[in-house]
């Protein structure tokens, strides 16, 4: 409580001269500079703040002062008392008995009570005390001239609010707050974006997988029988690698003198064989979110058996993609990818046998080539995520021991196999930001067909109908190959 008695001037000076000089020096440098760091219910107070000439003012005034500013409040008539409810959170400085320094000290609220001689209520204050946010809306204006970012404060917290572009841009405004409060725990981010970009990722997917088998030898089988001598020779080749067996062309010979029988089996075969795999799924995710595809099937696999039977848990194989795109500036995209392309293969298979009568189950194997990774790139470019290429080569000699060792004539006691494998595959990505077109502009893979009629499935053999535009044909010969034709 400050007595502002007139009688008492040389108390008012020694308060003025020893309550916080430099709150008092910095409360005269703002005369000009001061304001208020947020909206409030009544005016906005940037210089003074004078109150109308008026016998009372009952009706409390809400001021909203920043942290560490003031505010400079000119008052009606001469105050006598000055009281705050909170000293700690504000400070009342009275130059004169007409006009009061109030320095905001701490977040929070407060009142102030002024009184004239008579202990009347001349005025009353209702502070709130808030962080000042006129340097950080000047930065968001700044940095982010594009977006529409309004800047609240409760207590300690800053909340965000407005509209954004996208989401790139959302997370620069929160990132500039909670550096600006010191801690991101206290900034909220109610910021919404407009028209949220749209990503479309296609992926290619290829595979060249080629191999080689070759396999020679001589299968013999004799039976020598003299009198009380028997000569048995009996030579066999399985032709198999990593226990596939592989069956080719033979040419026998067989001799036969009395007793005595020679048999002779040559097997020679050579394979060559060619696989492509191409698969290109495509699928478009709203930024931030993700999106999952599968285009394969699902097959059974027992886990366990009970009272109630067997338990069975499904596996998916197929061509599967999963992509989470987040839209930087400038058109850049952020992208968490996973693709894979899986097929079940006798390779890692097995069987076992379920309940008492021993029922065999026959579980296949997955030939699985999958990539998980994160990269940025532009709209509409290209990247190579994965790529393989492997080798394989195998052989395989067969034969007696020893006697298919000798030169030449070994040749004929032994049998050889070689085979060779060779994979290629690379996984390519390519994302887009796209928009939402009108459905005449897109097209579909039944587009074009069109079911034939009776009379032209039975007697033409037709599966779909055949229709052309009439007119001359185009000039020129045809250039190009030919072969199979599918509409």
């Amino acid at each position: 409580m400050y007595d502002l008695n007139q009688s008492a001037k040389p108390v008012l000076a020694r308060l003025v001269s020893s309550a916080r000089p430099l709150a008092i020096g910095l409360a005269v440098i703002s005369l000009v500079l001061t304001g208020l760091s947020g909206p409030a219910q009544t005016a906005d107070y940037t210089q003074s703040f004078s109150m109308p000439l008026t016998d009372q003012n009952l009706t409390p005034e809400v001021v909203t002062l920043g942290l560490n500013k003031s505010i400079v409040v000119d008052l009606p008539r001469p105050a006598k008392d000055v009281l705050v409810s909170s000293p700690a959170k504000a400070d009342a400085i009275m130059r004169t008995p007409y006009r009061a320094y109030i320095i905001g000290q701490e977040i929070g609220q407060t009142n102030i009570f002024f009184f004239d001689e008579g202990g009347n209520q001349i005025v009353s204050l209702e502070l709130i005390i808030e962080r000042d946010l006129t340097a950080l809306r000047s930065m968001m204006s700044r940095l982010l001239p594009d977006g529409n970012i309004l800047i609240d404060t409760i207590n300690e917290n800053i909340i965000l609010t407005g509209t954004v572009n996208s989401q790139a841009e959302a997370g620069r405004a929160a990132d500039i707050a909670a550096r600006f409060a010191g801690d991101p725990e206290k900034v909220m981010n109610m910021v919404s974006i407009i028209g949220r970009d749209q990503v479309m990722l296609k992926v290619t997917i290829a595979e060249m997988e080629r191999s080689v088998s070759k396999q020679f030898g001589v299968n013999t089988s004799s039976l020598i029988d003299s009198g009380s001598l028997a000569f048995n020779i009996l030579t066999s080749n399985p032709f198999s690698i990593s226990g596939s067996a592989l069956s080719g062309t033979r040419l026998l010979a067989t001799y036969t003198s009395g007793a005595t029988t020679i048999d002779a089996a040559i097997r020679a075969l050579e394979q060559q064989g060619l696989i492509k795999t191409l698969a290109e799924p495509t699928l478009t995710a709203v930024s931030g979110e993700t999106a999952s595809f599968l285009a394969g099937g699902e097959f059974p696999i027992p886990i366990g058996t009970g009272d109630d039977g067997v338990t069975i848990e499904y596996k998916p194989f197929g061509v599967g993609l999963a992509f989470t795109p987040v839209v930087l500036s400038e058109g850049r995209i952020s992208l968490r990818v996973k693709a894979e392309v899986s097929e079940t293969t006798t390779d890692g298979a097995f069987s076992l046998g379920t309940g008492s009568n021993s029922t065999s189950v026959s579980v296949p194997g997955l030939k699985v080539r999958r990539t998980e990774t994160t990269v940025e790139m532009s709209s509409g470019s290209s990247l190579v995520v994965a790529g393989l290429i492997k080798e394989e080569t195998r052989q395989s000699l067969n034969g007696i021991p020893g006697i298919k060792d000798l030169p030449v004539l070994g040749g004929l006691f032994r049998s050889q196999e070689f085979q060779n494998s060779e994979t290629e595959l690379v996984i390519i990505i390519t994302p887009y930001i796209v928009n939402p077109v009108h459905q005449s502009q897109l097209a579909l893979p039944t587009d074009g067909m069109s079911q034939p009629s009776d009379v032209r499935a039975i007697l033409f053999g037709r599966l779909n109908e055949v229709y052309g535009v009439g007119g001359a044909s185009p000039s020129g010969a045809y250039q190009g190959g030919a072969g199979f034709i599918i509409e």
